[in-house]
């Protein structure tokens, strides 16, 4: 797993030193949306590690669909909310079993490919959305190409998903393609239909 912006690591860094004052911070928090604003607007440069660390677990819980950017605060009509506040310790411990196993690199996305390829390697690759704000980092145009040509050259095997645009198509047109529909909303009657590329490089 490559955790490009270090808040992963930053959140295990703190839980494993300072749970107890990691879950004081939701000490009688809500699940609420004025909440939730009122983080995201928070610069993290005032905020302590643990403070970082809470805002960190407490948007991406409530992200909807859990994204690392352009995030929009998550709600349902059929189930709770994602983030049970009453059992941080419980969900932290049952992902860190999912983690314990895994490397975590911090590594832009060439070197990481660079320094795991092999001919047994299989690799997800799910880079940012072409033209949309992504997560948070630059991604132009030269680096979707550059994917690209690593794959061609990888020994390993790469999955990538991507958006469905003309201009990926034209990129990855040497691949084995296919469309996927999806939808944006918990609510299929009323989220807005698009469609995901699955692009391998056998």
């Amino acid at each position: 797993m490559n955790d490009i912006s270090g808040e992963l690591v930053n959140l295990y860094r703190v839980v494993q030193h300072h749970l107890e004052e990691f879950v004081r911070q939701f000490k009688w928090a809500l699940i609420s949306r004025e909440m939730y604003k009122w983080l995201q607007i928070t610069p993290e440069v005032i905020l302590t590690d643990i403070q970082r660390a809470a805002r960190f677990y407490y948007l991406q819980k409530m992200a909807f669909g859990g994204r690392v950017s352009s995030q929009v605060f998550g709600t349902a009509t059929t189930t709770p909310p994602r983030m049970n506040l009453l059992r941080i310790e419980e969900e932290l411990s049952s992902a860190h079993l999912r983690l314990a196993r895994t490397y975590i690199e911090h590594l832009d996305w060439k070197t990481c490919i660079q320094k795991y390829d092999r001919p047994h390697t299989l690799f997800y690759a799910d880079p940012p959305y072409w033209q949309t704000e992504g997560y948070g980092v630059p991604f132009p145009f030269e680096e979707y190409q550059a994917l690209a040509e690593v794959m061609r050259s990888c020994k390993g095997k790469v999955v990538l998903s991507i958006n469905d645009h003309p201009d990926i198509r034209d990129v990855f047109a040497d691949f084995r393609m296919e469309q996927v529909a999806i939808q944006y909303s918990v609510n299929p009657k009323k989220g807005k239909s698009s469609a995901e590329l699955v692009i391998c490089s056998w």
